[in-house]
């Protein structure tokens, strides 16, 4: 299985009008170990990308019909394509044409005439970042960590699945509130006037959002957490059965079905720690095991 793994070929789809190009190109990829997909236009790469999804695609900005900028925009708005690296190849050197299209998608842009020797280098490194996020971002939804990556726009990159059930089932793609990605940013600079948390309101819940790490220039790390109206409740559970602080809030959370990972979570303890308040909850309630525990607590706040 290892040997299989081991000896799996990258796959990069190379766009280009130019037959002298694809030729070289489809040389030189081939006995640099990789398989080759070729398209001659934008419509034609769109088309191939629907039936087989590369690892990697090489596209010429300047292409009649469709241009290679306009082509990997339209890919990016596909969500399972938003992670595939492009690489521009064109003549076009000047600094706007270069911002364009790194803002269209593109993670890299080498001009014409090409040095295949740096060209490949440039392949490696791309396709080693893409499967390192790939991996990483596989670990996180395994992990089940309400995670999600912003750019600095505010659009959502990516979100791990229990991110997705707090945010709604449209989240990649949308854009956070103005307000919230001016503080998240100054969390991120490590201003200290900004505030550690930012509250979100999404679909009718209030999510408490925190800066993890940056992932890379144009890619922010953010936990969330649920936060819902838990002061009164919590202070009459408090009371109600002589809870501390942390007490109540692991109680609350109980009463409201939440696991003890969804509650390490949103009160940034770990599982561990949850089940020892709970040893000591279960002591101070006279109950047995979580289910009475919650039914306790439903009692007190609607009795």
């Amino acid at each position: 299985m290892l040997e299989q793994a081991s000896l799996r070929r990258d796959t990069v789809l190379v766009v280009d009008d130019t037959p002298e190009t694809l030729s070289l190109l489809t040389d030189t990829l081939d006995r640099a170990g990789f398989t080759v997909l070729i398209a001659t236009d934008g419509e034609s790469a769109l088309h191939l990308v629907d039936q087989v999804t590369p690892d990697l695609i090489l596209m010429d900005a300047r292409m009649p019909g469709i241009s290679g900028f306009e082509t990997c925009k339209r890919l990016k708005r596909e969500k399972l394509l938003s992670d595939l690296p492009v690489i521009f190849m064109t003549g076009l050197s000047e600094t706007e044409h270069v911002i364009e299209g790194l803002a269209c998608g593109g993670v890299d842009y080498v001009t014409k005439p090409l040095v295949l020797d740096v060209l490949l280098a440039r392949i490696r490194v791309h396709l080693g970042n893409a499967r390192l996020a790939h991996e990483t971002r596989a670990v996180l939804d395994a992990s089940g960590r309400f995670l999600l990556a912003t750019d600095r726009a505010g659009r959502v990159l990516w979100c791990t699945p229990k991110a997705r059930q707090l945010l709604g089932s449209n989240t990649v793609g949308a854009t956070l509130p103005a307000p919230v990605i001016e503080q998240l940013l100054r969390m991120r600079r490590g201003d200290p006037l900004a505030p550690a948390r930012c509250l979100v309101e999404i679909g009718g819940r209030r999510l408490e959002c925190s800066f993890v790490s940056s992932l890379g220039p144009d890619e922010l790390l953010f936990r969330l957490a649920e936060t819902a109206n838990t002061g009164s409740d919590q202070s009459i559970l408090q009371r109600a059965f002589a809870l501390t602080s942390r007490e109540a809030e692991v109680l609350l959370w109980i009463s409201r079905g939440k696991p003890n990972r969804d509650i390490g979570e949103i009160l940034n303890i770990s599982p561990r720690t949850v089940n020892k308040h709970l040893e000591q909850i279960f002591v101070k309630l006279g109950v047995e095991n979580r289910a009475a525990a919650a039914a306790a607590a439903v009692r007190t706040l609607t009795g």
